[in-house]
């Protein structure tokens, strides 16, 4: 390859011309691109795109080379300029995603797996940083717990009701320890330091549940390989991923036997999660107990009927279904901001 014939270009997002040529040029390849990207960068030759690579946050995704140009450096080239802009991002640590056809080419690069969810996708890892490190750093979090048997659990709360509350106490009646981690990815209407503070109020009676950030290995954009998948594969690979990092790596790490549940009627996503934590975890020999939504009044508990009431401005009936720390934080000043994205959302949808 003359590399002196080859362009590199960064792609301008807001422009429609340029990115209607990547887009084009991913199709190929049955991947999509999204505009939720903070950089992407474009190989060209003789006015030809032959080569793209996207970065969101610490994420190198939508890489791809054209089939001709295999195996002349491209995938490297690529890689290589998405590390030096991530670096200049005060980012240096990266995650790919890829089929598991081409987790060697990666690999060969220096990247480490994480996980891999046959046949859809696999996780791999480079920089400063790693899963081990993560899972060490976990552990010291949870020092304080007895021993014996212990469970987890994986909770967004948004916000946190008696019903995430009523399946954190059933893990605790059942066993020496419980480990609560906080969904940490800032997708929800209430964000991270607003939830994790609620949970860990909510859960202050139990002396046995050390409630930690979930961090980014745990239903996070890292794990979350959708972009490059069939829409009906996104849904299974994404579940199979995440359960299987968790029952390899961050369940034996942290002593976990058990995980707890909540079964979700309603949601497609939840209810696919659970199934798949169903079918994968005993694997590795933990067990999953689903607890049956708590009910009040006849209805289930949960954070959207929360939401859904802050928008009709019924406060008597949050009043009944959130634990007191919730409700003070609810009616405070300080969440007013929120109250109104509730109410914004709620309208416009």
């Amino acid at each position: 390859m003359q590399w002196g014939s080859v362009e590199e270009r960064v792609i301008d997002l807001r422009n429609e011309r340029q990115v209607a040529v990547v887009r084009a040029f991913l199709a190929k390849f049955d991947l999509t691109f999204s505009t939720r990207l903070d950089y992407t960068i474009g190989f060209f030759q003789a006015g030809e795109m032959i080569a793209t690579g996207s970065l969101a946050g610490e994420v190198l995704r939508n890489i791809a080379v054209d089939e001709s140009r295999q195996g002349e450096g491209l995938t490297a080239a690529v890689v290589s300029n998405l590390i030096s802009e991530a670096g200049r991002r005060g980012i240096f640590h990266y995650f790919i995603f890829t089929k598991p056809a081409k987790a060697h080419l990666f690999s060969a690069l220096g990247f480490t797996e994480v996980g891999r969810a046959e046949p859809f996708a696999v996780l791999l890892e480079s920089g400063l940083g790693s899963i081990d490190g993560y899972c060490r750093e976990m552990k010291t979090q949870i020092a304080a717990l007895p021993e014996g048997s212990r469970a987890g659990l994986v909770m967004n709360c948004n916000p946190f009701t008696l019903g995430h509350q009523a399946v954190v106490a059933k893990a605790a009646a059942e066993n020496a320890g419980v480990i609560v981690m906080a969904v940490s990815e800032d997708q929800s209407v209430f964000p991270f330091d607003v939830r994790f503070r609620l949970m860990k109020e909510g859960l202050a009676g139990f002396n046995h549940v050390a409630v930690i950030p979930g961090g980014k290995y745990m239903v996070s954009a890292a794990t979350f390989p959708g972009y490059f998948m069939k829409e009906d594969e996104t849904l299974p690979a994404q579940t199979q991923l995440d359960a299987r990092i968790f029952g390899a790596r961050i369940a034996p790490a942290l002593g976990i036997t058990s995980r707890y549940v909540g079964n979700e009627p309603y949601c497609q996503t939840t209810n696919a999660y659970n199934s798949a934590l169903t079918e994968i975890l005993p694997e590795y020999g933990i067990a999953v107990k689903i607890m049956d939504r708590l009910a009040i009044g006849g209805l289930a508990v949960s954070a959207s009927r929360i939401r859904q009431l802050i928008a009709e401005n019924n406060w008597v009936e949050i009043q009944r279904l959130v634990p007191a720390t919730t409700y003070q934080y609810l009616k405070s000043p300080e969440a007013a901001p929120i109250i109104d994205k509730v109410i914004h959302n709620n309208r416009r949808n």
